[in-house]
């Protein structure tokens, strides 16, 4: 699943913000031109800047209301305003703290929200945010008044900002910039999101062309067979299981990050040493080992960096290669189930789970979201480089993984079927991925960067690519049954 994430605090409303511009005019149409003018602002995205003791902090996001004052674009065009709670907090009477030049905070209930930006108005305040009474943040309507004349801005925030400021207020200076920055339409940073997809797959393809050297292939394969035979595995040629042994594992981790050099060095001498449990290892092998897990701790050290997604791509791409070598789909028959059950779970977690459990749980989950921050790191990210609100694209493993399957094994089935560039199916899987992620993109910019389930659109583009053309060129059959003693199917229950 693709979808945007915040680096910094930044709270979105339940509905898409489109929806809810849409809705508001809407409304207006339905009313008969019954409202005002004064109520027909449009609603705007507001970015909430926060600076303590004069030091900038997080930021938050609100909307507007469809009445009062327009935000403007650039920050430079509005001061910092200090930060004031009314007295009484919900903004219906005169307030007895003094609100001239500071941006009045009330929370809602009790009135109209006319009524509180006109008491907070008329304190000489210069701006108003409501405090909704739960996170969602939601569209402020006249309510009644179809003439409030107001000329400060009205912005709605959520519930949580009460509590951050309170504590932050009780002995800090806090002030507050309002403006509604514009969002580009597409940021630069999924360009390389998008080529470091489908450079993943790619790689992950052609990399048995670059396999491990003669001698080391040698010792994997008199183990593999030492370890099936102690086990009694059946070595039939319909099977399409292996089984994994610890020996087996972590041989082929300490020479999978060794296997370019290796071939640049086949004709090298290769010292050996033998390791209790491993075996007999290369000492490069070993060497290469140690540095993978040198950068893997560091990160693990230093993940919550702003720097840290560089080694979280490095270290994920690098694992799906790997993945990408150890499972092989048999034939399209596996590929087939395999994806549509992805298609289905990826749609039913980003569209069907919020109606279940009233939030988006693998959106949740990807964010960090009641875990304090702490996502989870199965996925590439690239932070926005020209958006002004920040945050990061991302890509699941699994938009990855799933159609890389496919992808790797047209690869091998085009090579051991001796077809050309153009008759076979790699090229054109990949071509099919490029443009599957090119859609997702699209979605998320008509849905206005809310999550998209990636797999819509690269099982089409990749597994229907692929039963199109081989039904066209007659190949349906061959590939639904193709069986190849390179391509074997992990056993998830293998012996490890």
């Amino acid at each position: 699943m693709s979808f945007p994430l915040g680096n910094r605090r930044r709270v979105s409303a339940t509905l898409p913000f489109s929806f809810l511009v849409a809705l508001s005019f809407a409304v207006a149409a339905i009313a008969g031109g019954s409202k005002s003018p004064y109520c027909n602002n449009p609603v705007q995205l507001a970015m909430v800047k926060i600076w303590v003791d004069g030091d900038e902090g997080e930021y938050l996001a609100g909307l507007t209301a469809s009445f009062g004052a327009t935000l403007p674009e650039e920050k430079n065009k509005v001061p910092k305003l200090p930060a004031v709670f009314s007295n009484p907090l919900n903004g219906c009477s005169s307030s007895s703290s003094k609100l001239s030049g500071s941006a009045a905070l009330s929370v809602r209930g009790d009135c109209d929200f006319v009524t509180k930006a006109k008491v907070a108005q008329s304190g000489g305040a210069q701006a108003l945010l409501v405090i909704n009474d739960k996170e969602e943040i939601e569209q402020i309507d006249c309510s009644g008044d179809v003439s409030p004349n107001i000329s400060i801005p009205v912005v709605m925030v959520p519930k949580s900002v009460r509590d951050e400021l309170t504590k932050t207020m009780a002995n800090k200076r806090v002030e507050l910039l309002l403006y509604a920055p514009t969002r580009p339409i597409v940021d630069i940073s999924v360009v390389f999101l998008w080529a470091m997809s489908v450079g993943t797959v790619f790689t992950a393809s052609l990399w048995q062309e670059f396999g491990i050297s003669e001698q080391t292939e040698k010792r994997l394969n008199e183990s593999s067979s030492k370890e099936s035979s102690d086990a009694g595995t059946d070595s039939d040629n319909d099977q399409e299981t292996i089984d994994i042994s610890v020996k087996g594992d972590a041989q082929y981790h300490y020479n999978s990050g060794n296997k370019c050099t290796s071939r640049k060095c086949r004709n090298c001498p290769q010292k050996t040493v033998r390791l209790p449990v491993i075996g007999e290892v290369s000492i490069l092998s070993l060497g290469v080992f140690l540095l993978c897990v040198i950068f893997a701790v560091a990160w693990a050290v230093h993940r919550r960096a702003s720097y840290s997604w560089v080694g979280q791509n490095i270290l994920g791409i690098c694992m799906m290669i790997n993945v990408l070598q150890l499972a092989r789909l048999p034939n399209i028959k596996v590929a087939t189930v395999l994806l549509c059950l992805a298609f289905f779970y990826d749609i039913f977690w980003v569209f069907i789970s919020p109606l279940i459990f009233q939030q988006s749980v693998m959106i949740a989950v990807a964010k960090g979201k009641n875990t304090g921050g702490e996502s989870i790191p199965m996925l590439l990210r690239v932070p926005r480089l020209i958006d002004p609100w920040g945050g990061y694209n991302m890509i699941g493993f699994g938009d990855i993984l799933f159609p890389g399957l496919l992808i790797t094994f047209t690869y091998r089935f085009d090579r051991e079927s001796k077809k050309s560039m153009g008759k076979g199916y790699f090229v054109w899987l990949m071509v099919g991925y490029g443009f599957g992620l090119f859609f997702t993109y699209l979605g998320l910019y008509l849905m206005n960067g809310n999550g998209q389930p990636a797999l819509l659109y690269l099982v089409p583009c990749t597994l229907g690519v692929t039963v199109v053309l081989a039904a066209i060129r007659g190949d349906l059959k061959a590939l639904w049954g193709y069986s190849s003693k390179s391509s074997a199917m992990i056993n998830p229950t293998a012996e490890v």
